[in-house]
């Protein structure tokens, strides 16, 4: 199946072996990838289900239902700083990639963005493309941005943790147990996280963690922290 181009659709597109495609999508699919009635491709809504389909004009008959097996048995929260320009964009993207469940972007002390809705709809958009190109069967959840403190408030995991570039802090690979069922993992922005963050965070049940001993830009440590987890459940 993997020669078969993937299209996330919502569950309300689907009616017993039938789906309703939008405008959009049958424009991608006949226009962009240029299939015929009677190709094959694979429909996914986003929730763990996937569909090998069939179009039709205007809808899709679905043949069978398949079996997926891509996502990590650890669901990971990443909590991270919104980073300056599009730098979250390819956060999104590669997170995706790499298992993530959520991602809840925080504004810290240093944070510079000041995103608008339409940001938001973008984010999701980016989430839902990066989810078909890996092979996800779940699109993972963006979630509004708030401030870090309501963030770290909010957050309800058992085991979570915050990447600080600097201080004596254990090394994450080192906590990370496969037999942990939910993670929450915050990254910060330019510039790091200030004392009182690192300080509220503790407060909060957060443990200071290190990703090594080089400084990470903040496009790259949620990269890092999200390869070594997933890495662990997955060996």
């Amino acid at each position: 199946m993997a020669q078969l181009q993937r299209i996330a659709i919502a569950p309300s597109q689907i009616q017993e072996n039938l789906i309703t495609l939008t405008k959009e999508q049958q424009h991608y699919l006949v226009r962009v990838l240029r299939l015929r009635t009677g190709d094959r491709f694979i429909a996914m809504d986003g929730k763990g289900k996937w569909w090998l389909t069939q179009l039709e004009s205007e809808q899709a008959q679905v043949l069978e239902t398949l079996t997926v097996e891509t996502e990590l048995s650890v669901a990971i929260t990443l909590m991270v700083a919104l980073p300056k320009g599009n730098g979250f964009d390819d956060i999104i993207r590669y997170s995706t990639e790499l298992g993530v469940t959520c991602i809840a972007p925080v504004l810290s002390d240093r944070t510079l963005l000041n995103p608008s809705p339409q940001k938001l709809e973008r984010w999701r958009r980016i989430a839902t493309e990066a989810a078909e190109q890996s092979e996800r069967a779940f699109v993972p959840t963006i979630l509004e941005p708030v401030s870090f403190m309501t963030a770290i408030n909010a957050s309800q995991a058992t085991h979570r943790y915050i990447c600080e570039g600097r201080g004596d802090y254990p090394h994450l690979n080192s906590l990370v147990k496969t037999d942990i069922p939910e993670i929450i993992i915050a990254t910060g922005p330019e510039g790091g996280w200030t004392e009182p963050e690192i300080e509220n965070a503790i407060a909060s049940g957060f443990q200071p963690v290190s990703l090594g001993r080089r400084i990470l830009r903040a496009v790259t440590a949620p990269v890092v922290a999200l390869t070594l987890i997933s890495a662990n459940y997955e060996v």
